[in-house]
C-alpha cells in the first residue's frame, strides 16, 4: 500500500488545514463531523474515537520532534472507508502510544475510519511509511491548500 492508496481514502471534506484547537478531543470532534457529513462514519464514531483514545491513545514521536496521532476505533461505527487528515495551526497534546501517561504535543491527526482489522493495519504500516521523513511531514504540516497536501503526500511515496 503506498501513498497514492492514502490518498485515495482521505475524505476532501475531511482535510482541515491549519486547525485551530485546544484538545486532542476537540481535533477528533472536529474530524468526526466532517467525517460524518461525508457519510463515512455513523453518529456513534466521535464518541468511539475518544473513547478508545483514552484506553489506547494514538500519539507517536516522529523524528525531529515532530508527532502525530492516528485516531480510530472499531468498524460497527464506519459506513465505508476513509481518512481525515487535520494539520494543526498549533500543537495539541495527545497520548503517547508508547507510554499512555506521557503527553506528546501533535502537528498532524489522521483519523482512520476502516472496515475491518486488515485494512487497518495496511493503513497505518502505510501512513507509518510516510511519516520516515520530517521534511515530508513538515511539508505536509505547512499546506495551505487540498492540493499541496496531496503533492506532500505523493513526494512520500518516491
Amino acid at each position: 500500500m503506498s501513498s497514492s492508496i492514502l490518498a485515495k481514502y482521505l475524505v476532501p471534506q475531511a482535510i482541515c488545514l491549519r486547525t485551530p484547537a485546544a484538545t486532542a478531543e476537540e481535533v477528533i470532534q472536529r474530524l468526526s463531523s466532517k467525517m460524518e457529513e461525508a457519510q463515512v462514519v455513523k453518529p456513534s464514531y466521535c464518541e468511539a474515537v475518544i473513547a478508545r483514545e483514552k484506553i489506547m491513545p494514538t500519539g507517536l514521536p516522529l523524528l525531529e520532534g515532530l508527532a502525530v496521532a492516528v485516531p480510530h476505533t472499531d468498524p460497527e461505527h464506519v459506513l465505508k472507508p476513509g481518512i481525515g487528515v487535520a494539520t494543526l495551526e498549533t500543537p495539541v497534546e495527545f497520548s503517547s502510544m508508547e507510554d499512555p501517561d506521557e503527553k506528546i504535543a501533535v502537528q498532524l491527526v489522521f483519523v482512520l475510519a476502516l472496515l475491518d482489522k486488515h485494512e487497518q493495519i495496511e493503513m497505518l504500516q502505510t501512513i507509518m511509511a510516510v511519516l520516515q521523513e520530517p521534511a515530508v511531514i513538515r511539508e505536509i504540516i505547512n499546506a495551505d491548500s487540498h492540493e499541496a497536501l496531496l503533492a506532500a503526500l505523493g513526494k512520500a511515496s518516491q
